[in-house]
Protein backbone atom coordinates (compact mmCIF):
# COMPACT_ATOMS: atom_id res chain seq x y z
CA UNK A 1 0.00 0.00 0.00
CA UNK A 2 1.20 3.40 -0.93
CA UNK A 3 0.31 5.35 2.25
CA UNK A 4 0.15 2.78 5.18
CA UNK A 5 0.28 5.79 7.36
CA UNK A 6 -3.02 6.96 6.80
CA UNK A 7 -5.12 3.88 7.35
CA UNK A 8 -5.53 4.62 11.72
CA UNK A 9 -6.97 7.83 10.86
CA UNK A 10 -9.06 6.21 7.81
CA UNK A 11 -10.66 3.13 10.03
CA UNK A 12 -11.27 5.93 12.74
CA UNK A 13 -13.28 8.48 10.66
CA UNK A 14 -14.74 5.87 9.37
CA UNK A 15 -15.93 4.08 12.76
CA UNK A 16 -17.13 7.94 13.37
CA UNK A 17 -19.12 8.15 10.17
CA UNK A 18 -20.91 5.08 11.44
CA UNK A 19 -21.61 5.91 14.70
CA UNK A 20 -23.21 9.00 13.33
CA UNK A 21 -25.50 7.71 10.43
CA UNK A 22 -26.85 5.72 13.47
CA UNK A 23 -27.44 8.99 15.38
CA UNK A 24 -29.25 10.39 12.39
CA UNK A 25 -31.86 8.28 11.73
CA UNK A 26 -32.86 7.97 15.31
CA UNK A 27 -36.18 8.27 16.17
CA UNK A 28 -38.78 9.00 14.28
CA UNK A 29 -37.03 6.78 11.44
CA UNK A 30 -35.69 4.15 13.79
CA UNK A 31 -36.98 3.24 16.85
CA UNK A 32 -33.79 1.83 18.43
CA UNK A 33 -31.96 5.38 18.21
CA UNK A 34 -33.29 7.66 20.77
CA UNK A 35 -31.88 10.93 22.76
CA UNK A 36 -34.46 10.76 25.64
CA UNK A 37 -36.87 8.09 27.23
CA UNK A 38 -40.26 9.76 28.42
CA UNK A 39 -42.68 7.76 30.30
CA UNK A 40 -43.12 3.72 30.63
CA UNK A 41 -45.03 0.97 28.52
CA UNK A 42 -47.15 1.99 26.09
CA UNK A 43 -47.10 5.47 26.86
CA UNK A 44 -43.33 5.72 26.23
CA UNK A 45 -42.15 8.36 24.15
CA UNK A 46 -38.22 8.44 22.67
CA UNK A 47 -36.91 11.68 21.04
CA UNK A 48 -34.41 11.89 18.37
CA UNK A 49 -32.85 14.34 15.92
CA UNK A 50 -35.43 14.80 13.50
CA UNK A 51 -38.54 14.54 15.84
CA UNK A 52 -40.20 12.09 18.12
CA UNK A 53 -42.27 8.96 18.44
CA UNK A 54 -45.39 9.15 16.33
CA UNK A 55 -44.40 12.44 14.62
CA UNK A 56 -43.55 14.37 11.03
CA UNK A 57 -39.55 14.32 10.34
CA UNK A 58 -38.75 18.17 10.74
CA UNK A 59 -35.62 20.35 11.83
CA UNK A 60 -36.49 21.44 14.95
CA UNK A 61 -39.81 20.36 17.00
CA UNK A 62 -41.72 20.46 20.54
CA UNK A 63 -41.83 18.13 23.11
CA UNK A 64 -45.17 16.60 24.12
CA UNK A 65 -46.44 18.26 27.36
CA UNK A 66 -45.98 15.98 30.28
CA UNK A 67 -47.23 16.92 33.95
CA UNK A 68 -46.99 20.43 34.47
CA UNK A 69 -43.38 20.97 32.47
CA UNK A 70 -43.01 23.97 30.62
CA UNK A 71 -40.83 22.56 28.07
CA UNK A 72 -41.86 24.79 24.57
CA UNK A 73 -39.72 27.52 25.11
CA UNK A 74 -38.69 29.11 22.25
CA UNK A 75 -34.81 28.93 23.52
CA UNK A 76 -36.00 24.54 23.70
CA UNK A 77 -37.65 24.91 20.29
CA UNK A 78 -34.15 26.30 19.04
CA UNK A 79 -32.16 23.91 20.81
CA UNK A 80 -33.92 20.97 18.41
CA UNK A 81 -33.30 23.10 15.49
CA UNK A 82 -29.62 22.89 16.48
CA UNK A 83 -29.66 19.03 16.40
CA UNK A 84 -28.66 19.40 13.05
CA UNK A 85 -25.57 19.11 14.06
CA UNK A 86 -25.19 15.63 13.93
CA UNK A 87 -26.51 15.37 10.22
CA UNK A 88 -23.65 18.03 9.67
CA UNK A 89 -20.49 16.65 11.64
CA UNK A 90 -21.46 12.96 9.78
CA UNK A 91 -21.00 14.74 6.61
CA UNK A 92 -17.85 16.19 7.20
CA UNK A 93 -16.41 12.60 9.54
CA UNK A 94 -17.65 11.08 5.50
CA UNK A 95 -15.73 13.31 3.56
CA UNK A 96 -12.75 13.40 5.60
CA UNK A 97 -12.93 9.16 5.47
CA UNK A 98 -13.33 9.71 1.48
CA UNK A 99 -10.32 11.84 1.54
CA UNK A 100 -8.33 9.16 3.90
CA UNK A 101 -9.03 6.71 1.06
CA UNK A 102 -6.92 8.77 -1.31
CA UNK A 103 -4.30 9.68 0.92
CA UNK A 104 -4.03 5.86 1.88
CA UNK A 105 -3.92 5.07 -1.98
CA UNK A 106 -2.40 7.97 -3.57
CA UNK A 107 -1.22 11.26 -2.34
CA UNK A 108 -0.58 12.66 1.34
CA UNK A 109 -2.79 15.47 0.48
CA UNK A 110 -5.74 13.19 0.63
CA UNK A 111 -4.61 12.55 4.54
CA UNK A 112 -3.96 15.85 4.54
CA UNK A 113 -7.77 17.19 3.82
CA UNK A 114 -8.49 13.95 6.21
CA UNK A 115 -6.96 16.04 9.22
CA UNK A 116 -8.63 19.07 8.42
CA UNK A 117 -12.00 17.73 7.79
CA UNK A 118 -11.49 15.36 10.82
CA UNK A 119 -10.86 18.05 13.10
CA UNK A 120 -14.00 20.24 11.77
CA UNK A 121 -15.99 17.27 12.08
CA UNK A 122 -14.68 16.82 15.22
CA UNK A 123 -15.89 20.24 16.10
CA UNK A 124 -18.77 20.48 15.00
CA UNK A 125 -19.63 16.61 16.96
CA UNK A 126 -18.12 18.53 20.07
CA UNK A 127 -20.57 21.03 19.82
CA UNK A 128 -23.56 18.29 19.12
CA UNK A 129 -22.55 16.53 22.14
CA UNK A 130 -22.86 18.90 24.54
CA UNK A 131 -26.08 19.99 22.97
CA UNK A 132 -27.75 17.03 23.25
CA UNK A 133 -26.14 16.74 26.99
CA UNK A 134 -27.79 20.54 27.83
CA UNK A 135 -31.26 19.54 25.89
CA UNK A 136 -32.02 16.72 27.20
CA UNK A 137 -30.60 16.94 30.66
CA UNK A 138 -32.49 20.05 31.11
CA UNK A 139 -36.25 18.18 29.72
CA UNK A 140 -35.14 15.13 31.53
CA UNK A 141 -34.71 16.93 35.18
CA UNK A 142 -37.94 18.71 34.82
CA UNK A 143 -39.54 15.77 33.28
CA UNK A 144 -38.81 13.88 36.73
CA UNK A 145 -39.18 17.17 38.88
CA UNK A 146 -42.54 16.69 37.75
CA UNK A 147 -42.79 13.03 38.80
CA UNK A 148 -42.37 11.65 35.03
CA UNK A 149 -39.77 9.01 34.30
CA UNK A 150 -37.33 9.84 31.89
CA UNK A 151 -33.98 8.40 30.96
CA UNK A 152 -31.24 9.04 28.23
CA UNK A 153 -30.73 7.01 25.32
CA UNK A 154 -28.03 5.67 23.81
CA UNK A 155 -27.51 8.14 21.22
CA UNK A 156 -26.12 10.48 23.46
CA UNK A 157 -23.37 7.55 24.10
CA UNK A 158 -23.10 7.17 20.26
CA UNK A 159 -22.56 10.56 19.95
CA UNK A 160 -19.35 10.48 22.64
CA UNK A 161 -18.08 7.53 20.72
CA UNK A 162 -18.08 9.04 17.47
CA UNK A 163 -16.42 12.45 19.36
CA UNK A 164 -13.68 10.13 20.90
CA UNK A 165 -12.96 8.34 17.49
CA UNK A 166 -12.77 11.38 15.23
CA UNK A 167 -10.32 13.16 18.16
CA UNK A 168 -8.13 9.93 17.82
CA UNK A 169 -8.53 9.88 13.98
CA UNK A 170 -7.59 13.25 14.12
CA UNK A 171 -4.76 12.59 15.72
CA UNK A 172 -3.56 9.45 14.03
CA UNK A 173 -4.17 11.40 10.49
CA UNK A 174 -1.70 14.46 11.65
CA UNK A 175 0.98 11.79 12.53
CA UNK A 176 0.10 10.05 9.51
CA UNK A 177 0.42 13.00 7.28
CA UNK A 178 4.65 12.91 8.38
CA UNK A 179 4.69 8.96 7.58
CA UNK A 180 7.00 7.65 4.71
CA UNK A 181 4.96 8.05 1.51
CA UNK A 182 7.89 6.32 -1.07
CA UNK A 183 7.92 3.17 -1.79
CA UNK A 184 11.42 1.74 -0.59
CA UNK A 185 14.02 1.13 -3.25
CA UNK A 186 16.00 -2.50 -2.42
CA UNK A 187 19.59 -2.00 -3.29
CA UNK A 188 21.01 -6.02 -3.63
Amino acid sequence: MAASPAIPGLFLCFAATVLLIFVCVSVPTWDAIYFLNVGQGASQVRYGVFGFTGSDISIGYDFLETGSTNLNTSVIHNLTKALILHPIACGLAGLAFLFGLCGARYHRVGTIFMTLLSSLAALACLVAFVLDMVLFGITRNRLRDAGVPASYGNANWLTLGALIALLLGFCASACGSFGRYRKRKDNY
